[in-house]
């Protein structure tokens, strides 16, 4: 057969108020809470994302990693997190966890509410760690390779913030070794010119939402 091989296809946004209501159907994890976790790579997107879909499920209250990790424990927050996060909501509790003050170097009191939503978002890298999947009813990974996100994070934060990429980078390199996520993920969020596109994750015998992500425009996106 000869002949030119033909253009792939356009990436098709898909709409978040899909993506949202697809998570509201996926079984309670966590107690009464349907917990997703966004995880990727640092500078991937996120939060930015995050706070769409947050948006999309009409004000889903939003866990972020920042506020749970410190200068001296990057990804040591399992405890914390379960202690502080996963016990409440487990029981249909508001959950009142302690910030980190990433500019003080101490964490606040323990005051910070995150209400037992049917959907409650938690967003920042190793969200979608071992010790965290059995209370996972959905697992998105913003799909961005952690060079071309890595870069765009030491754009975003400057070069002030120079020693502490460096020292980030090899701690995240560390932490995906031992326990990746990507291949654990129901879902993959790639972000478009406009919009996302949402994908079946790598996650073999994955059971998470089915998207529906053809025949959209991007006039459904949020």
């Amino acid at each position: 057969m000869t002949g030119k091989p033909r253009p792939m296809p356009p990436s098709c946004p898909t709409p978040l108020p899909r993506l949202a209501g697809a998570l509201r159907r996926l079984p309670p994890s966590c107690g009464p809470v349907r917990l997703v976790a966004v995880d990727g790579h640092a500078g991937s997107g996120k939060s930015t994302f995050t706070a769409r879909l947050a948006e999309a499920l009409g004000g889903a209250p939003v866990l972020r990693l920042d506020d749970l990790a410190s200068h001296d424990a990057l990804f040591d927050w399992t405890e914390r997190l379960r202690r502080q996060v996963l016990e409440p909501l487990s029981r249909g509790e508001t959950a009142r966890y302690a910030a980190y003050d990433w500019h003080e170097r101490r964490f606040g009191p323990a005051d910070r509410p995150l209400p037992a939503a049917p959907v409650v978002l938690i967003e920042g890298v190793g969200s979608g760690r071992r010790a965290l999947r059995p209370s996972l009813a959905g697992l998105l990974w913003m799909d961005l390779p952690e060079d071309a996100s890595w870069a765009r994070g030491r754009r975003r934060d400057g070069p002030a913030q120079s020693a502490f990429w460096d020292g980030w980078e090899a701690a995240e390199r560390r932490h995906f070794a031992e326990d990746p996520s990507r291949r654990r993920a129901h879902l993959l969020v790639r972000e478009l010119p406009e919009g996302y596109e949402v994908l079946p994750g790598p996650a073999e015998g994955a059971t998470g939402p089915q998207i529906v992500t053809q025949g959209e425009g991007p006039s459904a996106v949020r």
